[in-house]
């Protein structure tokens, strides 16, 4: 059975009281903008939409679903102590302990934001700001001092796209989807003054099998979750394609990830980026198998160091392959 634990973060957010949600694959959500901010406000996140692949691995046949999500909201907003939620399936060992989940929260949660994408405005169109219709929402991570998140390519949708964020402070930032590298289910968000914590890249994108990790996401709209897992192993073996977007290969993570958690950021036990969450595995019935796939630090430091000006660890990162693990452990 699932442990769940709760650790309170200081830090303000609004609370929602109505909420509409509508599950829709990369459509248009009819609610005004005023609402998609209402929605980010909160970080509230609906049903997602879903996509499924057969895919044949040994002895099982496995279907892989977005981590999606689409949804409106509105409400009167108050304050209230943000909750982040610790859920566990993976199993304590000697070689690789539980965490100290709340001394790793005060220190990774502060780069976790939550992100609302619309279409961009037509030009000529009378109304607020730029953004219009809310197409998804999901989660990022901050990665420098720039105000410019990561998250999962089939979140953003498409280069050009509004975007709303909350931050760890509360406060809602706007910015746009700068770049997207569809083939490796990545995106690049750059927002406005965005004040937070970038995340620290670990050395290595290598983990060994049975290595502690946790992720922080946003399942089926119920809060903010630091969900705990292990390595399974760095390499899923081929290629994933989805819609538009996959990915050459991915870790393999034994973590019970659950729809909304796309562009979730993976920390290992030091509390060290080590991957971004991107899809949940389950079998040919939908039943969940407990794995999910994460694009490696690596191929996020390739793509963050193509569109900006990185640092020397995420450039050192940059250079690194995820095929050099998987030599090593043989």
């Amino acid at each position: 059975m699932p442990k769940t634990t709760h650790e309170r973060v200081k830090r303000k957010v609004p609370h929602m009281l109505q909420t509409c949600r509508s599950i829709m694959f990369f459509g248009l959500l009819p609610c005004s903008r005023r609402k998609a901010l209402l929605m980010a406000n909160k970080g509230w996140n609906s049903d997602e939409a879903r996509s499924s692949l057969s895919t044949t691995v040994p002895k099982l046949t496995a279907a892989l679903s977005f981590l999606l999500l689409a949804a409106c909201s509105s409400q009167q907003a108050s304050l209230e102590d943000r909750v982040i939620n610790v859920e566990s399936d993976a199993i304590p060992t000697s070689a690789s302990p539980a965490p100290d989940m709340s001394g790793l929260l005060r220190q990774t949660s502060p780069s976790y934001v939550t992100i609302t994408i619309a279409e961009a405005r037509r030009q000529g169109r009378p109304g607020e700001g730029d953004a219009g219709q809310a197409v998804t929402s999901g989660s990022g991570f901050i990665v420098d001092d720039s105000g410019h998140v990561l998250t999962a390519g089939h979140v953003a949708v498409k280069n050009g796209y509004s975007v709303t964020a909350r931050g760890a402070d509360g406060r809602l930032y706007s910015g746009r989807v700068v770049a997207i590298r569809p083939n490796n289910d990545m995106a690049l968000i750059a927002l406005k003054g965005l004040n937070g914590k970038p995340v620290e890249p670990a050395s290595s994108p290598c983990m060994p099998r049975g290595a502690s990790v946790f992720s922080l996401g946003k399942p089926h709209a119920q809060g903010d979750t630091a969900r705990l897992g292990q390595v399974e192993s760095m390499s899923f073996g081929r290629a994933v394609s989805y819609n538009g977007f996959g990915y050459p290969d991915a870790m393999v993570l034994r973590m019970n990830t659950k729809k909304g958690e796309s562009g979730g950021p993976v920390f290992n036990g030091s509390g060290q980026l080590t991957g971004m969450v991107v899809s949940t595995l389950s079998d040919g019935n939908g039943r969940p198998l407990n794995l999910a796939h994460a694009v490696p630090s690596s191929s996020l430091a390739d793509f963050l160091c193509s569109q900006v000006s990185c640092s020397a660890r995420w450039q050192s990162l940059a250079g690194q392959s995820t095929q050099s693990c998987r030599a090593n452990s043989s």
